[in-house]
């Protein structure tokens, strides 16, 4: 689950990261009155207005901008509200930006230069490990460093049953090259990150920039965190940050129904019983000249309303010109799934426009396949895949 930036920074304090403190605000009037308050608390002149979407890269869609005044903060905060923005992570529509973060301003003048570093934390796969990634070229594109100057990139491997240990945050903090009070500040940044890693139970914690401040401060100026679904029953306040704006309208809905669903860029609607059996799928569409439209699991009770919740979630996808049920009968016989898909297709008539291929497998197979060829619907069945990815192709 992908929360907002000002969210991931409540984390992070709460286990003692140093944050570039805000405040939130829905309205131009919230945001002058965050800025005075902000004033109050940190002693800040400037402030920074933030747009607060699921998406990086906002400065350069104008979603970041610098106020020296209330007046300012008022003005810019009226252009970023209500906005779509658009950023290199976004649809070429954008993301409505509901609301702003009011930020203080960190790059004040002291006795030393501020630096910007990059530091991430997330899972090796291939290692199994948890792995904090960073980098000196922090505040630019880390992809873009990573292909250019592959140099700038380290890595640190944490053992899960050490955890991360003092040498290796004081190897990170001498690999930014500093020193003296900001080298301390670094390596109690970097403990108290992974920290906040391991016990929000996270998939990713993304900071870009981290800054050393003028007078040798280490602080997370972003924060961006993505927070492992299966483990929120863990953490009931967290639920509480998902902002259902944030997310594919049709996801939503899915999610709702008990559907496992993920909406990708293609032509095919595919509606599966099972993960894996969900990729094989839509790898035979591929082989067959089509695209995979989504990835959608209907789980083990494919009756008639989940089927029929299924189609119209497929079908609001204006590109889909076929859908392929494909589904293997163990925990639900096939002849009940003919007969839901049956039943929803009655139910919405004239709804379904594109043809429909069912191939079903399993228990009592041959009763649904003759369900569906007696039906005079509009239905086709196939009995192995490739046959049914053949039936796709031809009607493409």
């Amino acid at each position: 689950m992908n929360i907002h930036e000002f969210q991931g920074k409540q984390i992070l304090e709460s286990f003692g990261v140093q944050i570039q403190r805000g405040i939130v605000a829905t309205t131009p009037e919230e945001a002058v009155d965050a800025a005075k308050k902000l004033s109050e608390q940190t002693g800040t002149k400037w402030w920074v207005i933030k747009a607060q979407v699921h998406a990086g890269g906002r400065g350069k869609g104008g979603g970041v901008k610098l106020a020296k005044s209330l007046d300012e903060v008022k003005e810019k905060a009226n252009e970023i509200i209500g906005m779509n923005l658009v950023t290199p992570q976004t649809s070429a529509e954008g993301k409505k930006v509901h609301q702003v973060l009011i930020a203080e301003d960190v790059y004040y003048p002291g006795p030393s230069e501020t630096a910007e570093y990059y530091i991430s934390v997330m899972l090796n796969r291939k290692s199994g490990k948890n792995m904090i990634m960073y980098s000196p070229k922090g505040g630019m594109d880390i992809e873009a460093v990573a292909e250019e100057t592959p140099e700038f990139i380290f890595t640190e491997e944490i053992d899960p049953k050490a955890g991360l240990l003092p040498f290796q945050a004081r190897k990170i903090a001498f690999n930014f090259g500093l020193s003296g009070q900001a080298f301390k500040e670094m390596t109690k940044f970097v403990t108290a990150l992974y920290n906040a890693y391991e016990k929000s139970d996270s998939s990713l914690f993304e900071i870009n920039p981290v800054l050393k401040t003028s007078d040798d401060r280490i602080i997370a100026v972003d924060a961006k965190v993505t927070l492992d679904d299966n483990s929120l029953f863990r953490h009931k306040d967290y639920v509480e940050m998902r902002d259902v704006r944030e997310e594919d309208a049709t996801e939503v809905e899915a999610g709702e129904a008990g559907l496992n669903f993920v909406k990708l860029d293609g032509n095919v609607g595919c509606m599966v019983n099972g993960a894996g059996l969900a990729m094989a799928t839509m790898d035979m569409i591929k082989l067959h000249g089509g695209n995979p439209a989504n990835f959608l699991d209907v789980g083990g009770t494919a009756d008639a309303k989940r089927v029929e919740t299924a189609f119209r979630i497929i079908l609001k996808d204006k590109n889909v010109k076929a859908i392929l049920i494909n589904i293997f009968g163990g925990i639900v016989r096939c002849d009940r799934v003919a007969q839901g898909v049956l039943d929803a297709y009655k139910v919405m008539g004239d709804s379904i426009n594109v043809p429909i291929i069912v191939r079903l497998q399993g228990t009592n197979a041959d009763i649904a396949k003759k369900m569906i060829d007696d039906s005079g619907l509009a239905v086709h069945s196939a009995i192995t895949l490739e046959e049914a990815a053949k039936k796709v192709e031809a009607v493409l």
